[in-house]
Protein backbone atom coordinates (compact mmCIF):
# COMPACT_ATOMS: atom_id res chain seq x y z
CA UNK A 1 0.00 0.00 0.00
CA UNK A 2 2.90 2.34 0.87
CA UNK A 3 4.47 1.99 -2.53
CA UNK A 4 1.14 2.76 -4.17
CA UNK A 5 0.93 6.04 -2.26
CA UNK A 6 4.42 6.94 -3.46
CA UNK A 7 3.89 6.20 -7.11
CA UNK A 8 3.96 9.89 -8.18
CA UNK A 9 6.85 11.57 -10.06
CA UNK A 10 10.42 10.48 -9.63
CA UNK A 11 9.73 6.77 -9.91
CA UNK A 12 11.82 4.23 -11.75
CA UNK A 13 11.02 4.43 -15.48
CA UNK A 14 11.37 0.65 -15.68
CA UNK A 15 8.31 0.27 -13.53
CA UNK A 16 6.06 2.45 -15.67
CA UNK A 17 4.18 -0.50 -17.09
CA UNK A 18 3.47 -1.91 -13.61
CA UNK A 19 2.33 1.47 -12.36
CA UNK A 20 0.02 1.80 -15.34
CA UNK A 21 -1.49 -1.58 -14.53
CA UNK A 22 -2.09 -0.53 -10.94
CA UNK A 23 -3.70 2.72 -12.00
CA UNK A 24 -6.09 0.83 -14.27
CA UNK A 25 -6.79 -1.75 -11.59
CA UNK A 26 -9.19 0.33 -9.57
CA UNK A 27 -11.23 -2.60 -8.33
CA UNK A 28 -8.21 -4.63 -7.23
CA UNK A 29 -7.10 -1.88 -4.85
CA UNK A 30 -10.39 -2.04 -2.90
CA UNK A 31 -10.20 1.70 -2.28
CA UNK A 32 -7.11 1.39 -0.04
CA UNK A 33 -4.81 3.71 -2.00
CA UNK A 34 -6.71 6.90 -1.42
CA UNK A 35 -7.37 6.44 2.31
CA UNK A 36 -5.81 8.98 4.70
CA UNK A 37 -2.71 7.96 6.63
CA UNK A 38 -4.57 8.25 9.90
CA UNK A 39 -6.96 5.52 8.86
CA UNK A 40 -4.42 3.17 7.36
CA UNK A 41 -4.44 0.81 10.31
CA UNK A 42 -8.11 1.06 11.17
CA UNK A 43 -11.32 -0.28 9.75
CA UNK A 44 -13.03 2.01 7.29
CA UNK A 45 -15.97 1.87 5.00
CA UNK A 46 -13.64 1.97 2.03
CA UNK A 47 -11.78 -1.24 2.81
CA UNK A 48 -14.64 -3.17 4.35
CA UNK A 49 -17.50 -3.68 1.90
CA UNK A 50 -20.90 -3.96 3.48
CA UNK A 51 -22.53 -7.37 3.83
CA UNK A 52 -26.30 -7.48 3.35
CA UNK A 53 -27.99 -7.70 6.77
CA UNK A 54 -29.45 -11.05 7.81
CA UNK A 55 -33.20 -11.51 7.96
CA UNK A 56 -35.02 -12.43 11.18
CA UNK A 57 -36.45 -15.92 10.63
CA UNK A 58 -37.98 -16.43 14.07
CA UNK A 59 -41.16 -18.56 13.78
CA UNK A 60 -44.32 -16.47 13.74
CA UNK A 61 -45.79 -18.42 16.64
CA UNK A 62 -42.86 -17.37 18.84
CA UNK A 63 -43.11 -13.77 17.69
CA UNK A 64 -46.80 -13.63 18.59
CA UNK A 65 -46.30 -15.33 21.96
CA UNK A 66 -43.49 -12.95 22.95
CA UNK A 67 -44.68 -9.73 21.29
CA UNK A 68 -45.47 -8.06 24.63
CA UNK A 69 -41.93 -8.47 26.00
CA UNK A 70 -39.00 -6.12 25.72
CA UNK A 71 -36.36 -7.00 23.12
CA UNK A 72 -33.98 -8.13 25.88
CA UNK A 73 -36.40 -10.67 27.38
CA UNK A 74 -37.77 -11.63 23.99
CA UNK A 75 -34.27 -12.60 22.86
CA UNK A 76 -33.74 -14.47 26.16
CA UNK A 77 -36.83 -16.61 25.63
CA UNK A 78 -36.05 -17.28 21.95
CA UNK A 79 -32.49 -18.36 22.77
CA UNK A 80 -33.69 -20.51 25.65
CA UNK A 81 -36.43 -22.30 23.71
CA UNK A 82 -34.20 -22.97 20.70
CA UNK A 83 -31.34 -24.14 22.96
CA UNK A 84 -33.58 -26.67 24.69
CA UNK A 85 -34.86 -27.85 21.32
CA UNK A 86 -31.34 -28.41 19.97
CA UNK A 87 -30.19 -30.18 23.15
CA UNK A 88 -33.27 -32.44 23.04
CA UNK A 89 -32.49 -33.33 19.43
CA UNK A 90 -28.95 -34.32 20.44
CA UNK A 91 -30.14 -37.29 22.56
CA UNK A 92 -31.72 -39.37 19.77
CA UNK A 93 -28.64 -38.70 17.61
CA UNK A 94 -26.42 -40.19 20.34
CA UNK A 95 -28.79 -43.15 20.63
CA UNK A 96 -28.44 -43.85 16.89
CA UNK A 97 -24.73 -44.43 17.37
CA UNK A 98 -21.36 -43.43 15.87
CA UNK A 99 -22.44 -43.45 12.22
CA UNK A 100 -25.13 -40.86 12.86
CA UNK A 101 -22.71 -38.72 14.90
CA UNK A 102 -20.21 -38.78 12.01
CA UNK A 103 -22.97 -37.74 9.59
CA UNK A 104 -23.95 -34.86 11.90
CA UNK A 105 -20.32 -33.71 12.15
CA UNK A 106 -20.02 -33.79 8.36
CA UNK A 107 -23.26 -31.82 7.98
CA UNK A 108 -22.15 -29.19 10.49
CA UNK A 109 -18.78 -28.94 8.76
CA UNK A 110 -20.35 -28.32 5.34
CA UNK A 111 -22.78 -25.74 6.74
CA UNK A 112 -20.02 -23.85 8.58
CA UNK A 113 -17.91 -23.83 5.43
CA UNK A 114 -20.86 -22.56 3.40
CA UNK A 115 -21.53 -19.73 5.88
CA UNK A 116 -17.94 -18.46 5.85
CA UNK A 117 -17.55 -18.76 2.08
CA UNK A 118 -20.90 -17.01 1.58
CA UNK A 119 -19.64 -14.04 3.61
CA UNK A 120 -16.66 -13.76 1.29
CA UNK A 121 -18.89 -14.04 -1.76
CA UNK A 122 -21.30 -11.39 -0.45
CA UNK A 123 -18.48 -9.00 0.40
CA UNK A 124 -16.81 -9.26 -3.00
CA UNK A 125 -19.66 -10.42 -5.24
CA UNK A 126 -19.65 -7.17 -7.20
CA UNK A 127 -16.22 -8.06 -8.55
CA UNK A 128 -17.57 -11.22 -10.18
CA UNK A 129 -14.51 -13.34 -9.43
CA UNK A 130 -14.28 -16.22 -11.89
CA UNK A 131 -14.72 -19.71 -10.44
CA UNK A 132 -14.49 -18.49 -6.84
CA UNK A 133 -17.34 -20.52 -5.36
CA UNK A 134 -16.75 -23.48 -7.68
CA UNK A 135 -13.10 -23.76 -6.64
CA UNK A 136 -13.97 -23.25 -2.96
CA UNK A 137 -16.30 -26.24 -2.97
CA UNK A 138 -13.86 -28.26 -5.06
CA UNK A 139 -11.11 -27.71 -2.48
CA UNK A 140 -13.57 -28.73 0.26
CA UNK A 141 -14.17 -32.04 -1.54
CA UNK A 142 -10.42 -32.60 -2.00
CA UNK A 143 -9.55 -31.95 1.63
CA UNK A 144 -12.41 -34.15 2.88
CA UNK A 145 -11.31 -36.92 0.53
CA UNK A 146 -7.82 -36.74 1.99
CA UNK A 147 -8.82 -36.71 5.67
CA UNK A 148 -11.60 -39.27 5.52
CA UNK A 149 -9.57 -41.52 3.25
CA UNK A 150 -6.94 -41.56 6.00
CA UNK A 151 -9.67 -42.48 8.49
CA UNK A 152 -10.87 -45.37 6.32
CA UNK A 153 -7.31 -46.68 6.04
CA UNK A 154 -6.79 -46.46 9.81
CA UNK A 155 -10.06 -47.88 11.10
CA UNK A 156 -11.35 -50.09 8.27
CA UNK A 157 -8.18 -51.91 7.28
CA UNK A 158 -9.71 -55.39 7.37
CA UNK A 159 -12.70 -54.31 5.27
CA UNK A 160 -10.38 -52.67 2.76
CA UNK A 161 -8.52 -55.96 2.26
CA UNK A 162 -11.74 -57.62 1.11
CA UNK A 163 -12.42 -55.07 -1.65
CA UNK A 164 -10.01 -54.78 -4.58
CA UNK A 165 -11.03 -51.22 -5.59
CA UNK A 166 -10.59 -50.03 -1.99
CA UNK A 167 -7.10 -51.57 -1.83
CA UNK A 168 -6.04 -49.50 -4.83
CA UNK A 169 -7.57 -46.30 -3.41
CA UNK A 170 -5.96 -46.80 0.01
CA UNK A 171 -2.54 -47.72 -1.37
CA UNK A 172 -2.35 -44.62 -3.57
CA UNK A 173 -4.57 -42.43 -1.41
CA UNK A 174 -2.11 -39.60 -0.77
CA UNK A 175 -0.99 -39.46 -4.39
CA UNK A 176 -4.62 -39.30 -5.56
CA UNK A 177 -5.37 -36.59 -2.98
CA UNK A 178 -2.38 -34.52 -4.08
CA UNK A 179 -3.34 -34.92 -7.75
CA UNK A 180 -6.87 -33.71 -7.04
CA UNK A 181 -5.57 -30.69 -5.14
CA UNK A 182 -3.05 -29.94 -7.88
CA UNK A 183 -5.87 -29.89 -10.44
CA UNK A 184 -7.69 -27.27 -8.36
CA UNK A 185 -4.50 -25.26 -7.95
CA UNK A 186 -3.98 -25.20 -11.71
CA UNK A 187 -7.61 -24.19 -12.28
CA UNK A 188 -7.11 -21.28 -9.88
CA UNK A 189 -4.00 -20.09 -11.73
CA UNK A 190 -5.83 -20.32 -15.05
CA UNK A 191 -8.74 -18.30 -13.63
CA UNK A 192 -6.57 -15.29 -12.72
CA UNK A 193 -7.76 -12.08 -14.36
CA UNK A 194 -5.58 -9.00 -14.73
CA UNK A 195 -7.85 -6.59 -12.87
CA UNK A 196 -8.54 -8.98 -10.00
CA UNK A 197 -5.14 -10.50 -9.17
CA UNK A 198 -4.90 -9.28 -5.59
CA UNK A 199 -8.55 -9.93 -4.85
CA UNK A 200 -8.37 -13.46 -6.23
CA UNK A 201 -5.40 -14.25 -4.01
CA UNK A 202 -7.34 -12.80 -1.06
CA UNK A 203 -10.13 -15.25 -1.73
CA UNK A 204 -7.73 -18.13 -2.36
CA UNK A 205 -6.29 -17.52 1.10
CA UNK A 206 -9.83 -17.08 2.50
CA UNK A 207 -10.81 -20.53 1.23
CA UNK A 208 -7.71 -22.23 2.60
CA UNK A 209 -7.97 -20.63 6.04
CA UNK A 210 -11.62 -21.70 6.14
CA UNK A 211 -10.58 -25.25 5.26
CA UNK A 212 -7.97 -25.17 8.04
CA UNK A 213 -10.46 -23.95 10.63
CA UNK A 214 -13.47 -26.04 9.65
CA UNK A 215 -12.41 -29.26 7.92
CA UNK A 216 -9.30 -29.99 9.97
CA UNK A 217 -11.11 -29.46 13.25
CA UNK A 218 -14.11 -31.56 12.24
CA UNK A 219 -11.70 -34.35 11.28
CA UNK A 220 -10.23 -34.16 14.79
CA UNK A 221 -13.76 -34.37 16.24
CA UNK A 222 -14.26 -37.68 14.42
CA UNK A 223 -10.82 -38.91 15.53
CA UNK A 224 -11.85 -38.19 19.12
CA UNK A 225 -15.09 -40.08 18.55
CA UNK A 226 -13.21 -43.24 17.57
CA UNK A 227 -11.40 -43.14 20.92
CA UNK A 228 -14.79 -43.62 22.57
CA UNK A 229 -18.01 -41.64 22.39
CA UNK A 230 -17.30 -40.20 25.83
CA UNK A 231 -14.43 -38.21 24.29
CA UNK A 232 -16.93 -36.78 21.82
CA UNK A 233 -19.95 -36.19 24.06
CA UNK A 234 -18.28 -34.78 27.18
CA UNK A 235 -16.21 -32.06 25.44
CA UNK A 236 -19.16 -30.93 23.32
CA UNK A 237 -21.48 -30.93 26.34
CA UNK A 238 -19.17 -28.92 28.58
CA UNK A 239 -18.72 -26.26 25.87
CA UNK A 240 -22.51 -26.05 25.56
CA UNK A 241 -22.81 -25.86 29.37
CA UNK A 242 -20.21 -23.09 29.55
CA UNK A 243 -21.96 -21.14 26.80
CA UNK A 244 -25.36 -21.41 28.51
CA UNK A 245 -24.17 -20.73 32.06
CA UNK A 246 -21.96 -17.81 31.03
CA UNK A 247 -24.97 -16.33 29.21
CA UNK A 248 -27.25 -16.81 32.23
CA UNK A 249 -24.78 -15.41 34.77
CA UNK A 250 -24.03 -12.51 32.48
CA UNK A 251 -27.73 -11.85 31.79
CA UNK A 252 -28.76 -11.72 35.45
CA UNK A 253 -25.59 -10.60 37.25
CA UNK A 254 -23.32 -9.13 34.54
CA UNK A 255 -21.94 -5.68 35.33
CA UNK A 256 -18.23 -5.68 34.43
CA UNK A 257 -17.28 -5.81 30.72
CA UNK A 258 -14.85 -8.61 29.86
CA UNK A 259 -13.47 -7.79 26.40
CA UNK A 260 -14.07 -5.06 23.84
CA UNK A 261 -14.54 -7.52 20.97
CA UNK A 262 -17.73 -8.78 22.70
CA UNK A 263 -19.24 -5.91 24.69
CA UNK A 264 -22.01 -8.12 26.10
CA UNK A 265 -19.53 -10.55 27.67
CA UNK A 266 -18.93 -9.87 31.39
CA UNK A 267 -16.55 -11.07 34.08
CA UNK A 268 -19.52 -12.30 36.10
CA UNK A 269 -20.62 -14.52 33.22
CA UNK A 270 -17.06 -15.70 32.59
CA UNK A 271 -16.45 -16.73 36.22
CA UNK A 272 -19.95 -18.15 36.73
CA UNK A 273 -19.63 -20.17 33.54
CA UNK A 274 -16.26 -21.54 34.65
CA UNK A 275 -17.45 -22.75 38.06
CA UNK A 276 -20.68 -24.22 36.66
CA UNK A 277 -18.86 -26.01 33.85
CA UNK A 278 -16.32 -27.68 36.15
CA UNK A 279 -19.10 -29.01 38.38
CA UNK A 280 -21.21 -30.14 35.42
CA UNK A 281 -18.26 -31.83 33.69
CA UNK A 282 -17.31 -33.74 36.84
CA UNK A 283 -20.84 -35.07 37.37
CA UNK A 284 -21.51 -35.76 33.68
CA UNK A 285 -18.22 -37.67 33.37
CA UNK A 286 -19.26 -39.84 36.32
CA UNK A 287 -22.58 -40.70 34.68
CA UNK A 288 -21.15 -41.64 31.27
CA UNK A 289 -18.12 -43.52 32.62
CA UNK A 290 -20.42 -46.27 33.93
CA UNK A 291 -21.50 -47.47 30.47
CA UNK A 292 -19.42 -49.43 27.95
CA UNK A 293 -21.45 -47.87 25.15
CA UNK A 294 -19.77 -44.53 25.84
CA UNK A 295 -16.28 -45.53 27.04
CA UNK A 296 -15.29 -48.27 24.57
CA UNK A 297 -13.34 -47.27 21.44
CA UNK A 298 -15.45 -47.31 18.30
CA UNK A 299 -14.21 -50.18 16.11
CA UNK A 300 -15.47 -51.83 12.97
CA UNK A 301 -16.75 -55.39 13.49
CA UNK A 302 -16.05 -57.52 10.41
CA UNK A 303 -18.51 -60.24 11.43
CA UNK A 304 -21.52 -57.94 11.77
CA UNK A 305 -20.30 -55.31 9.25
CA UNK A 306 -21.08 -52.57 11.75
CA UNK A 307 -19.45 -50.46 14.41
CA UNK A 308 -18.90 -52.17 17.78
CA UNK A 309 -18.64 -50.47 21.17
CA UNK A 310 -18.01 -53.55 23.31
CA UNK A 311 -14.78 -53.94 25.28
CA UNK A 312 -13.20 -54.39 28.67
CA UNK A 313 -13.06 -50.79 29.95
CA UNK A 314 -9.59 -49.39 30.51
CA UNK A 315 -8.38 -48.32 33.94
CA UNK A 316 -9.51 -44.81 33.07
CA UNK A 317 -13.11 -45.98 33.46
CA UNK A 318 -12.72 -48.28 36.47
CA UNK A 319 -13.67 -46.93 39.90
CA UNK A 320 -10.61 -46.08 42.01
CA UNK A 321 -10.16 -45.06 45.63
CA UNK A 322 -8.30 -41.79 46.22
CA UNK A 323 -7.01 -40.46 49.53
CA UNK A 324 -8.00 -36.85 50.10
CA UNK A 325 -5.51 -34.17 51.21
CA UNK A 326 -5.57 -33.47 54.94
CA UNK A 327 -7.17 -30.05 54.39
CA UNK A 328 -10.15 -31.59 52.59
CA UNK A 329 -10.35 -34.38 55.16
CA UNK A 330 -10.95 -31.80 57.90
CA UNK A 331 -13.60 -30.01 55.85
CA UNK A 332 -15.46 -32.99 54.37
CA UNK A 333 -14.83 -35.48 57.22
CA UNK A 334 -13.85 -38.05 54.57
CA UNK A 335 -10.46 -39.72 54.31
CA UNK A 336 -10.98 -41.30 50.89
CA UNK A 337 -13.27 -40.86 47.92
CA UNK A 338 -14.21 -43.24 45.11
CA UNK A 339 -14.36 -41.92 41.57
CA UNK A 340 -13.36 -42.68 38.00
CA UNK A 341 -9.94 -41.42 36.84
CA UNK A 342 -11.73 -39.93 33.83
CA UNK A 343 -13.44 -37.49 36.22
CA UNK A 344 -10.05 -35.98 37.00
CA UNK A 345 -9.43 -35.54 33.29
CA UNK A 346 -12.86 -33.95 32.96
CA UNK A 347 -11.67 -31.14 35.25
CA UNK A 348 -8.86 -30.38 32.80
CA UNK A 349 -11.30 -30.46 29.88
CA UNK A 350 -13.79 -28.21 31.69
CA UNK A 351 -11.07 -25.75 32.66
CA UNK A 352 -9.93 -25.42 29.06
CA UNK A 353 -13.52 -25.12 27.80
CA UNK A 354 -14.20 -22.32 30.30
CA UNK A 355 -10.97 -20.32 30.25
CA UNK A 356 -9.54 -20.81 26.75
CA UNK A 357 -12.55 -22.04 24.76
CA UNK A 358 -14.31 -18.64 24.84
CA UNK A 359 -11.40 -17.17 22.89
CA UNK A 360 -12.73 -19.11 19.91
CA UNK A 361 -15.88 -17.05 20.31
CA UNK A 362 -13.87 -13.83 20.70
CA UNK A 363 -11.99 -14.70 17.50
CA UNK A 364 -15.30 -15.16 15.71
CA UNK A 365 -16.56 -11.85 17.14
CA UNK A 366 -13.51 -10.06 15.78
CA UNK A 367 -14.07 -11.66 12.38
CA UNK A 368 -17.70 -10.53 12.31
CA UNK A 369 -16.77 -7.01 13.40
CA UNK A 370 -14.21 -6.84 10.60
CA UNK A 371 -17.01 -7.38 8.08
CA UNK A 372 -19.70 -5.48 10.01
CA UNK A 373 -22.04 -8.42 10.44
CA UNK A 374 -23.92 -9.56 13.52
CA UNK A 375 -23.99 -13.31 12.81
CA UNK A 376 -22.50 -15.72 10.31
CA UNK A 377 -26.00 -16.57 9.09
CA UNK A 378 -29.60 -16.63 10.33
CA UNK A 379 -30.05 -20.41 10.40
CA UNK A 380 -31.08 -20.62 14.08
CA UNK A 381 -33.38 -17.88 15.43
CA UNK A 382 -31.79 -16.06 18.35
CA UNK A 383 -28.45 -17.78 17.81
CA UNK A 384 -27.37 -16.86 14.30
CA UNK A 385 -25.64 -19.40 12.08
CA UNK A 386 -24.27 -22.86 12.76
CA UNK A 387 -20.77 -21.35 12.93
CA UNK A 388 -21.96 -19.01 15.69
CA UNK A 389 -22.74 -22.09 17.80
CA UNK A 390 -19.59 -24.04 16.93
CA UNK A 391 -16.88 -21.36 17.08
CA UNK A 392 -15.70 -22.66 20.48
CA UNK A 393 -16.28 -26.34 19.65
CA UNK A 394 -13.58 -26.40 16.99
CA UNK A 395 -10.94 -25.05 19.37
CA UNK A 396 -12.06 -27.60 21.94
CA UNK A 397 -11.77 -30.45 19.43
CA UNK A 398 -8.11 -29.65 18.80
CA UNK A 399 -7.36 -29.52 22.53
CA UNK A 400 -9.07 -32.87 23.18
CA UNK A 401 -7.17 -34.51 20.32
CA UNK A 402 -3.83 -33.19 21.62
CA UNK A 403 -4.79 -34.13 25.19
CA UNK A 404 -5.61 -37.72 24.23
CA UNK A 405 -2.39 -38.08 22.23
CA UNK A 406 -0.30 -36.60 25.06
CA UNK A 407 -1.81 -38.09 28.21
CA UNK A 408 -4.26 -40.88 27.35
CA UNK A 409 -3.62 -42.89 24.21
CA UNK A 410 -1.37 -45.94 24.35
CA UNK A 411 -0.57 -48.56 21.71
CA UNK A 412 -3.72 -49.72 19.93
CA UNK A 413 -3.64 -53.50 19.19
CA UNK A 414 -6.46 -53.29 16.65
CA UNK A 415 -4.59 -50.69 14.58
CA UNK A 416 -1.42 -52.81 14.72
CA UNK A 417 -3.36 -55.84 13.47
CA UNK A 418 -4.89 -53.83 10.64
CA UNK A 419 -1.40 -52.79 9.54
CA UNK A 420 -0.25 -56.42 9.68
CA UNK A 421 -3.21 -57.58 7.59
CA UNK A 422 -2.13 -55.20 4.81
CA UNK A 423 1.32 -56.83 4.54
CA UNK A 424 2.30 -59.64 2.19
CA UNK A 425 2.07 -63.25 3.58
CA UNK A 426 5.87 -63.64 3.86
CA UNK A 427 6.06 -60.36 5.80
CA UNK A 428 3.29 -61.53 8.13
CA UNK A 429 5.18 -64.81 8.75
CA UNK A 430 8.36 -62.86 9.52
CA UNK A 431 6.52 -60.77 12.09
CA UNK A 432 4.95 -63.95 13.55
CA UNK A 433 8.34 -65.63 14.06
CA UNK A 434 9.94 -62.45 15.41
CA UNK A 435 7.10 -61.95 17.88
CA UNK A 436 7.31 -65.61 18.95
CA UNK A 437 11.05 -65.31 19.63
CA UNK A 438 10.49 -62.12 21.60
CA UNK A 439 7.81 -63.73 23.79
CA UNK A 440 10.01 -66.80 24.42
CA UNK A 441 12.87 -64.59 25.53
CA UNK A 442 10.53 -62.94 28.02
CA UNK A 443 9.35 -66.33 29.28
CA UNK A 444 5.77 -65.79 28.13
CA UNK A 445 5.94 -68.77 25.74
CA UNK A 446 7.60 -72.19 26.31
CA UNK A 447 10.95 -72.85 24.62
CA UNK A 448 10.80 -74.08 21.05
CA UNK A 449 11.86 -77.66 21.95
CA UNK A 450 9.10 -78.15 24.49
CA UNK A 451 6.60 -76.54 22.14
CA UNK A 452 7.56 -79.03 19.41
CA UNK A 453 7.12 -81.99 21.78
Amino acid sequence: MTELRKRGGGGDPGTAENISDKEEDGEDRLGLVGEPDGEADGDSKADTPEVPPSVDNTPQCLNKALEGLSSRWRNWWIRGILSLTMISGFFPIIYLGPIMLIIVVMTVQIKCFQEIITIGYRVYHSYDLPWFRTLSWYFLICVNYFFYGETVADYFGVLVQKKEPLQFLVRYHRFISFTLYLAGFCMFVLSLVKKHYRLQFYMFAWTHVTLLIVVTQSHLVIQNLFEGMIWFIVPISIVICNDIMAYLFGFFFGRTPLIKLSPKKTWEGFIGGFLSTVVFGFIFAYLLAQYKYFVCPVEYDNETNSFAVECQPSELFVMQEYRLPSVLQNVLRWKTVNMYPFQIHSIALSTFASLIGPFGGFFASGFKRAFKIKDFANTIPGHGGIMDRFDCQYLMATFVHVYIASFIRGPNPSKVLQQVFVLQPEQQLSIFHTLGSHLRDKGLLPPAQKEAQ
